[in-house]
């Protein structure tokens, strides 16, 4: 773990602190009331099923779907529960030097992709995020300019914007190679001065096709344009860092490799560029104050029912909903799994997965199936392809041997993690055979 990984954790421990479970993410918390031991030396090393409820039996290889949650925030979410079904004084919840020090899952989000706690609102899904650029650009009523993306953005993004496309938008697609892939100039072509947003993914939902988010960044600032990217299936699966990449906005929802739950998400947007959008919608949370004028203490002059400065950070502008408190139930599941997911380090996750997507990119075009994920990339999931694979025997196999995958009717994904060891990979070649 480098230092940046080492600050982390201790932020993150004093976050699980903070939800009164007094030990680090990678231990049995306490029982209400019980006296806070000192923290256990957290053991590294791949894999980590123990962190994990496994069915006996069981192959999991579907995290790009949905990934499991470590059993260190399953608890951390029950103590948070329990909690709110408890009337206690304030300073009983935690210990008050720990509260202060406390990080939520903003700040946690914030350094683990390299941005400032300003530039991190909370939104409930990737698409959320995603609409809420779009309309704080006026992309869904002013219709003079266009948007650029391709073929292997994610599809309900796609489907978005040729809704918008209807009203009057230019939507412009680049289309993917034969061999699935966005070819640079392609989507260079697309872009002029009337571009308002490129909008694409980091990792492709398809098959893990990664762009050069520097270069498209480049693209779009030189034509006036901002950009958008759909970090789902990058972040916390890898490194990330939106200052080196230069990218605009990004979003994700958490169920996916920061190992949240349904329902809570980020949505980044830099510094710059809340300085070049409209506010696309008003709420309480948004006012970095506000004062209703009730009798009798009604203002002199004229009269105006409330008063108010709205915020101009990223939650001022995105946020309004009520995740203020940090001892929800989905923020406390989330601070711990970010604070698992930091301690061991994007780039050791990366480490361990590589060796078992090269296995399955040796072994599955033996078994008839045609690789679509690039070799040299480094996302998380791998595809192949195979005609007709919906309507062959293999689905019902792979259920008989309690292997998930995804499959569709014409390819299966793979998306090992952190669970998940060269003898998983085995067991679903040994079936696919």
């Amino acid at each position: 773990m480098n230092r940046r990984d080492l600050l982390a954790g201790f932020g993150t421990l004093a976050t699980a602190r903070a939800f009164g479970i007094g030990v680090d993410p990678f231990t049995i918390p306490n029982l209400p009331g019980a006296t806070s031991p000192e923290p256990i030396r957290f053991v590294p090393g791949f894999p980590r099923k123990n962190d994990f409820v496994i069915e006996p039996g069981y192959t999991f290889l579907n995290a790009a779907y949905t990934h499991p949650i470590p059993k260190g925030s399953f608890e951390a979410a029950r103590l948070a529960a329990q909690r709110r079904t408890e009337l206690r004084a304030p300073h009983r919840m935690a210990n008050e030097a720990a509260v202060a020090t406390a990080m939520s899952p903003k700040q946690l989000f914030a350094q683990l992709i390299n941005a400032s706690e300003s530039e991190i609102a909370y939104v409930s899904s990737t698409s959320e995020g995603e609409n809420l650029v779009t309309r704080s650009l006026g992309l869904d009523h002013r219709f003079d300019g266009n948007v650029v993306t391709d073929g292997l953005h994610f599809e309900g993004s796609l489907m978005h914007l040729l809704e918008l496309k209807k009203r009057g938008l230019d939507v412009r697609v680049a289309k993917p190679t034969a061999d699935a892939r966005i070819d640079f100039r392609d989507l260079e072509r697309l872009v002029d001065k009337k571009t308002r947003l490129i909008e694409i993914s980091s990792a492709a939902m398809y098959n893990g096709f990664q762009h050069d988010l520097k270069a498209v960044a480049d693209l779009a600032h030189a034509h006036g344009a901002l950009v958008y990217v759909d970090i789902i299936h990058s972040v916390g699966a890898e490194p990330f860092d939106v200052r080196a990449s230069g990218i605009d906005f990004a979003s994700c929802s958490s169920f996916k490799w920061l190992m949240g739950d349904f329902g809570l998400g980020f949505l980044y947007a830099s510094t710059a560029a809340l300085g070049k959008i409209e506010r696309p919608m008003h709420g309480y949370y948004q006012c970095a104050d506000i004062e209703p004028n009730y009798p009798p203490h009604l203002p002199l002059g004229a009269y105006e029912p409330v008063s108010y400065t709205l915020n101009t950070t990223a939650t001022g502008m995105f946020e309004t909903g009520s995740l203020k408190g940090e001892v929800e139930v989905g923020l406390a599941l989330l601070a711990n799994s970010l604070g698992y997911v930091m301690k061991l380090g994007p780039a050791n996750i990366r480490a361990h997965r590589l060796p078992l997507l090269k296995k399955l990119n040796e072994e599955m075009p033996r078994l008839g199936f045609t690789p679509v994920t690039p070799k040299n990339g480094t996302a998380s999931l791998v595809t192949f392809a195979k005609t007709d694979l919906g309507k062959s025997n293999i689905p019902r196999r792979l259920e008989e041997a309690k292997i998930n995958v995804r499959l569709a009717p014409h390819w299966m994904r793979i998306s090992p993690s952190v669970y998940n060891d060269m003898g998983d990979i085995e067991r679903l070649l040994a079936v696919l055979a």
